[in-house]
This record gives structure tokens, C-alpha cells and sequence, in this order.
């Protein structure tokens, strides 16, 4: 997902805008950091609800968000389950 930096925060930390995500927040802040640069933000998808057109996504380094699917910009299929046999 690509988020818009609001304000860059003592600590390392940027309080960010998702598109489709009515709420502020707080991400790791790349070096030199700007309010107004695009980031992308990276997790994992824990819901998809098709009929609603919206992905929840545990975002890297916490929290859980729940976005359009329209704002997925980067999909790719991976596994975190190991599978025994």
C-alpha cells in the first residue's frame, strides 16, 4: 500500500494516511523523512471480504487496518504456514 506522510514524529515514527482508511498511523520512518512523501507499507493480508471490496492487513511492525482492496498496489502470494507431513 502506499501511504502519504503526515508528520514526522521524534523517535523514528511518521504518522501516515492510508487511502481508504479514515484513521491516522504510526509507522517506522524511513531516513529523512518529509510530511508529504509517498511510502510504501508492507504486510500481510489476514481477511479478504469480496463482497465488500475490502482487505485487512496486519501492517509490518503492528496493527491491524482495513483498507479498499482498490489500494493493494503489490500482491504477492506467500505462506506463513508451515505444513507438515
Amino acid at each position: 500500500m502506499t501511504a502519504t506522510i503526515l508528520k514526522v514524529m521524534e523517535g523514528g515514527v511518521s504518522s501516515v494516511s492510508l487511502p481508504s482508511y479514515n484513521f491516522p498511523l504510526a509507522v517506522d520512518s524511513p531516513a529523512k523523512a518529509k510530511p508529504g512523501q509517498k511510502i510504501e507499507i508492507r504486510g500481510f493480508a489476514t481477511r479478504v471480504d469480496k463482497e465488500d471490496g475490502k482487505v485487512t492487513v496486519r501492517i509490518d511492525g503492528g496493527g491491524l487496518v482495513t483498507v479498499d482492496a482498490d489500494s493493494i498496489t503489490n500482491v504477492s502470494a506467500t505462506s506463513r504456514v508451515s505444513v507438515r507431513q
